[in-house]
């Protein structure tokens, strides 16, 4: 695991970024996983500039979104195929077709689930993974216990998961209690992971993940394990940690 410490949301999201369009410049055909939540968000907003304005194709780029809440459908302004329409794909040169949100309200979810493994598998695996970190150390919707291997799968949110996204919705009451989410298994799977960490909120889970054990009671902490992992915090979410972090990425030049 490879940890960056950047100054402010503003570099990290423009790392990330540039993360993501190194493998797009190398593999115009990439496979990319992608995360909602606030924190990527600016890494979305950076890769919609440079679509624009540095003409970063996306036209043949296939993306997989981690999860997906139960029972909420496309057009809800809280669902993560709306926030991905929205933030990102509307935006960007990307075929709709190529871009893939687990269904959250599919008939047979258990079937929906084995179908979304399939596809990433169709495709070819996912390059890149981008990620974010929950407050309780959870990735995706991974929740503390999940398994470590686990594949896509219905999850029960925890009261805290339901808490902390309760702010997008009218009341608690409409935060949904089950999604649809990557396993750890499927995430560790990607060639190439990069986490997001931002803001004091997230210092004590990355603190866990990088620095404390292997441990399903947090999940993010099996990146430790990813031959090509990459974390990047802002100096507010790596306050606790007590090691000492570049501020760039160790690039490796490529062999004449």
């Amino acid at each position: 695991m490879e940890v960056i410490v950047k100054e402010d949301y503003d570099q990290l999201s423009r790392l990330a970024a540039e993360e993501i369009a190194d493998v797009i410049k190398r593999k115009p055909q990439a496979v990319i996983g992608l995360a909602t939540g606030s924190t990527p968000l600016g890494t979305y907003k950076e890769l919609i500039r440079l679509c624009r304005e540095k003409r970063l194709d996306f036209g043949r780029v296939v993306t997989f979104n981690l999860d997906e809440y139960v029972g909420l459908p496309p057009t809800h302004d809280q669902s993560y195929r709306y926030f991905m329409n929205e933030n990102l794909f509307n935006h960007i040169n990307i075929r709709k077709e190529n871009t893939h949100v687990p269904d959250g309200l599919a008939d047979d979810l258990a079937a929906g689930c084995r179908d979304y493994e399939e596809q990433i598998r169709k495709s070819g695996g996912i390059d890149l993974q981008l990620l974010g970190i929950g407050g309780n150390g959870h990735i995706a919707f991974n929740e503390p216990g999940s398994s470590l291997g686990s594949r896509t799968r219905v999850k029960t949110l925890t009261e805290k998961t339901r808490k902390d996204n309760a702010r997008f919705f009218k009341s608690m009451d409409e935060v949904p209690q089950y999604a649809v989410t990557m396993g750890i298994g499927t995430i560790m799977e990607a060639r190439r992971i990069v986490l997001l960490a931002s803001g004091a909120s997230k210092a004590d889970a990355l603190a866990a993940a990088v620095e404390g054990p292997v441990t399903a009671m947090c999940p993010a902490s099996i990146l430790q394990m990813h031959p090509a992992a990459i974390v990047v915090a802002d100096k507010a979410a790596a306050a606790k940690l007590k090691g000492a972090y570049p501020f760039e990425p160790q690039r490796v030049p490529p062999k004449k």
